[in-house]
């Protein structure tokens, strides 16, 4: 019912061109009625409250709007659907199921749920069931990286970051293991230990019935390469021009969720989730890397999706999300505000979104990219994304034959960008998107807790937040489709700021409670603030509390302190596009159900 490929920013109800059909339409105006009350009024119930009474609560948008149609077309329909039941599953829970009618497809006990093949009409039956918390469609995902790039190489990536200069120090990400949820890892020569030959990937496993683990996409291989690739068909540390990655000595763990054609399933995701749970303690793994997403289509609170990454942090991992693709999507007026993807729309993980480091090793002339999802989320209204990374036009890995490669060969680095005969094999290969700007993250948080073992994921998260860049310019024009645009630099653009992994390293912390992501809320009168939750750690700042910080436009000028003696967002204007306040579609007052459309990405980076 919805397509998850690699990680693109997107968390509101907005479709992709590709995506849409006649039943999405019904199920946006449906969602976005729901939250016409506004996140002011009300957080969204945890799954498991309540008594079970309200079906409404209980069946995703879209699965109400197939029930509402099952005397008709659709009365023998089956869907395969997540069940989430308010308890650990049980033989008598999955029996209840199968009494109306379903088949089970595996357990998800992660999230205290399953896959199940049912009859649409046999849904609202299942939803009285008390036991039952929460179903949703067992909903397809995509990943975030857009292809079709010419020029460039990911030669400044790590000096823009300062993870140079991190290596130089020793900070390589040594007995750290990073799981990367993907379309697999195909073996690479810089995927390799080169005194000892064996591969750093210690795991693999796939969650697509009836694939093995290789990267056929070529997507999860090029993720892997960011994190973890050391360089070494390209000559190593002895070479300047050397093509590797931000924690050049982790392990990984592959865990392969999307297909050939970078598409895969909740269920996938979440199954890889409890896997790299219950690997964390052989594999010591202390992160975990997801470019990929799809649109949000109920709060995080309901979302299996959202619960299972939850689920993975609370166990003590690093979840890394994507921020998402869609910040040229202006379908509902919003200049693609709002359109933060699942699971990046949930305050626990870290989003991250891309900036484009214009190919050289300094900060002062990177700009936003123009397609980077930018916040707050739909329906919960989460302050997103946490913060930014380069992922324009990176290289990485290469996967000869796969279907990227096939796709693009333009995308093929030379060997002669980094010193080597024309003649010599092709190894790297760019890609952009907030796919690429993850894995930096990802690496980033390796050398943290390769410095600091014992370091909570909320103290990983406070820590990289805490330490990015801030300096930023109040605006950019960039030229998308041959047409300038202004994009401004407020919080649901950048974030916290411009990963600096030698501020984080000088400066890490553990904290002491949760560093969820503050909500945004608007009254009556159109004041706008934000809002923490009252386990967050940002709770008692002045920024992050309840104070207000909008007026009904414009943001305060920011010499609010919220991390210490630092300024989160710097002295700059930071409004957040006065589209974000005026605009019905984000706040669910009012629905036009005619804006269904939503704008697909350019195959071309900036």
């Amino acid at each position: 019912m919805t397509q998850i490929r690699g990680k693109v920013e997107t968390p509101g109800r907005v479709l992709r061109l590709r995506q849409r059909h006649t039943l999405r339409s019904a199920v946006l105006a449906l969602v976005l009625v729901s939250s016409s009350t506004g996140f002011a009024q009300s957080k969204p119930r945890p799954v498991g409250d309540g008594d079970g009474s309200s079906l409404a609560m209980k069946l995703s948008p879209e699965l109400s709007s197939l029930v509402s149609q099952a005397n008709g077309r659709l009365a023998n329909q089956r869907v395969q659907v997540i069940v989430q039941f308010k308890n650990p599953v049980s033989r008598g829970q999955v029996q209840d199921v199968t009494r109306l009618g379903g088949t089970s497809a595996g357990q998800l006990n992660l999230v205290r749920g399953g896959v199940f093949n049912i009859g649409v009409r046999a849904l609202q039956r299942l939803a009285n069931n008390p036991e039952v918390a929460y179903i949703s469609p067992n909903r397809k995902l995509h990943m975030t990286t857009l292809g079709g790039l010419s020029g460039g190489t990911s030669d400044y990536t790590e000096a823009t970051v300062g993870a140079d200069l991190a290596q130089s120090y020793g900070w390589n990400g040594t007995g750290v293991t990073v799981a990367v949820i993907d379309s697999g890892i195909s073996d690479h020569p810089d995927l390799h230990d080169p005194f000892t030959g064996q591969s750093r990937v210690v795991y693999s496993e796939s969650f697509i019935p009836g694939t093995d683990t290789l990267d056929h996409y070529g997507h999860g291989t090029h993720v892997a390469g960011i994190v973890a690739g050391n360089g070494y068909r390209s000559g190593g540390n002895s070479n300047p021009w050397e093509i590797y990655g931000v924690a050049p000595k982790t392990k990984l763990v592959n865990l392969k969720v999307l297909d050939s054609s970078g598409g895969g399933r909740d269920s996938y995701v979440i199954a890889a989730l409890q896997r790299a749970v219950a690997l964390k303690n052989t594999y010591n793994i202390r992160v975990i890397n997801l470019s990929l997403g799809r649109p949000v289509y109920e709060s995080y609170a309901l979302d299996p999706l959202c619960q299972a990454v939850e689920a993975a942090w609370q166990a003590g991992i690093v979840v890394v999300v994507a921020a998402g693709n869609e910040g040229r999507n202006d379908d509902y007026g919003t200049s693609g505000y709002g359109m933060i993807e699942a699971p990046g729309n949930d305050p626990s993980v870290l989003t991250v979104g891309a900036m484009n480091a214009m190919n050289t090793p300094g900060k002062s002339d990177d700009v936003i990219t123009s397609y980077s999802s930018k916040g707050p989320s739909m329906i919960d209204h989460v302050v997103k994304p946490d913060l930014v990374a380069p992922g324009n036009r990176i290289s990485s890995l290469l996967v000869s034959g796969s279907n990227l490669d096939v796709a693009f060969p333009i995308n093929e680095v030379l060997p002669a960008a980094y010193g080597y005969a024309l003649t010599s094999p092709k190894a790297y290969f760019r890609l952009s998107g907030t796919s690429m700007a993850t894995p930096v993250a990802s690496g980033a948080a390796a050398l943290l807790l390769q410095q600091n073992p014992t370091m909570s994921p909320d103290g990983i998260k406070a820590t990289l937040m805490k330490t990015a860049d801030k300096n930023f310019p109040v605006s950019s024009t960039l030229i998308v489709n041959g047409v300038p645009v202004t994009y401004q630099y407020d919080i649901f653009t950048v974030g916290a700021g411009y990963l600096n992994i030698q501020n984080a390293l000088a400066n890490a912390a553990d904290v002491n409670g949760r560093a969820l992501s503050p909500m945004v809320t608007i009254d009556s009168s159109g004041v706008v603030s934000l809002v923490s939750d009252a386990s967050s750690i940002f709770g008692n700042s002045v920024v992050w509390g309840n104070s207000v910080v909008w007026g009904n436009v414009v943001v305060v000028s920011g010499t609010s302190v919220v991390w210490g003696n630092s300024v989160v967002w710097g002295n700059l204007t930071l409004d957040g596009c006065s589209v974000v306040w005026g605009n019905s579609v984000i706040w669910g007052n009012s629905v036009d159900t005619t804006a269904t459309n939503a704008l697909s990405v350019d195959t071309d980076g900036d």
